[in-house]
């Protein structure tokens, strides 16, 4: 069977770099940190008090009162991130067949803060369940799907990926698959999380996950440093429209970028800990490379996962080693979660987003806050510390790795 060819026409964002594409990408080559003091809620018992949140929103700005009442933050992220992504693909009023378009969207916990809220409220009372209707309609992980295709009419495959950190890169894949078989001709796809809350915060503290570094938030998140002390919390959310190639010529579409392959794997090793030799790792940039016919040596740039934990960005860059040979060392890498934080499922997206970006601008965003170097990294990698660096890039990899082992790795290139 002769595979479609699949390429993006449009993206769209709001994330704690900005509230859209082009606010994101200046912030994003500028090496601006997107960490600050928690607005959300009084954080002061918790050992963290600083996230990357997403600055100076206001739903109403987006959305009426009654679809905000409907919403919980990841869904409005979501809406918001694919309205500007239709914007740019020219799909917001086009004529295509909406049976074959259809939604795949990531997140890893969905609406977290609407099932503490509602607990919360419940045990105030006397015991009498006076829960929202809205409360399983907000906080399901499918409902930012179903939102998005409810408002375009979108009658083709609708459904969530939950697969912790990798969600929205899995969503990515599997969008993707569903164009280059054949079987749809535009997909909607990315991811969204919104856990600045109570319980996503006092979890990863207990577990001993999250930056401690209340007195300088801006450095905390610190990819590869020596000092490093675990992930800054963020949010928001990415959409890729993904379309298959001749369909998006038909239509006169300005192409952004090919989505060459993707690639799925497992630790098989602990619930949260990387395997310590990067063997997942380096097992689905392989299964990456070889689904889109790539060679390591083609790579210019890989969007690492980079959290900022000590054991992660350790076995990362032991796989990229693996992979890529001596052409590890004539690529760069750079993690952005350094300035925009850890968007747990919504991760891959603005991930994929940063990598497109890249291409299209030849530049490579930096890792920033980098100080002292980790003994146990080999200082020959590019990590593009600090500043971002101009380079022609052909194709990128971006890496996604979650609790639970979950692995995806996708490859994008230019035309």
């Amino acid at each position: 069977m002769e595979l479609k060819r699949v390429v993006v026409t449009g993206m769209g964002t709001i994330n704690p770099l900005g509230h859209n594409i082009i606010e994101f990408w200046d912030n994003l080559k500028s090496g601006v940190s997107g960490a600050g003091p928690i607005t959300r809620f009084n954080p002061e018992k918790f050992k963290t008090r600083f996230a990357c949140e997403v600055k100076d929103y206001d739903p109403a700005k987006f959305f009426d009162r009654k679809s905000i009442s409907k919403m919980d933050l990841f869904t409005q992220f979501a809406m918001i991130a694919t309205d500007e992504g239709m914007k740019q693909a020219g799909l917001e009023n086009a004529d295509f067949n909406h049976e074959r378009a259809g939604v795949i969207w990531g997140s890893g916990i969905g609406g977290i803060n609407v099932m503490t809220d509602e607990v919360i409220e419940f045990t105030k009372g006397d015991g009498t369940p006076k829960f929202s209707p809205f409360f399983i309609p907000k906080m399901i992980g499918d409902i930012a799907a179903g939102q998005i295709s409810m408002k375009y009419d979108l009658r083709g495959p609708n459904y969530a990926t939950v697969s912790a950190c990798a969600s929205s890169t899995h969503a990515i894949i599997d969008a993707f698959n569903w164009i280059r078989l054949g079987k749809a001709d535009i997909m909607i796809t990315g991811g969204s999380e919104s856990p600045i809350g109570i319980a996503a915060l006092a979890g990863f503290n207990s577990m001993k996950a999250l930056s401690t570094r209340n007195d300088d938030p801006k450095t905390a998140s610190r990819p590869f440093d020596k000092d490093r002390d675990g992930f800054v919390i963020g949010e928001g959310g990415g959409c890729l429209i993904l379309e298959e190639y001749e369909h998006a010529k038909a239509r006169g579409a300005k192409i952004l970028c090919e989505v060459a392959g993707g690639g799925a794997s497992a630790d098989a090793h602990h619930i949260t800990a990387p395997h310590p030799e990067g063997r997942g790792a380096a097992q689905v940039m392989r299964m990456a490379l070889e689904d889109g016919n790539v060679k390591p040596e083609e790579i210019d740039y890989i969007n690492v996962h980079g959290t900022s934990t000590g054991l992660g960005d350790k076995s990362e860059s032991l796989a990229i080693k693996q992979v890529f040979g001596e052409h590890a060392y004539n690529l760069s890498i750079s993690s952005t979660k350094s300035m925009t934080g850890h968007l747990l499922g919504g991760a891959g997206a603005i991930e994929s987003i940063a990598c497109v970006l890249a291409m299209q601008n030849n530049t490579v965003p930096p890792t920033i806050n980098f100080q002292t170097p980790d003994p146990d990294i080999d200082p020959k990698l590019d990590i593009t510390p600090n500043v971002a660096k101009a380079k022609t890039i052909k194709a990128a990899l971006n890496n996604t790795f979650g609790f639970g082992g979950h692995n995806a790795s996708v490859v994008f290139k230019k035309l």
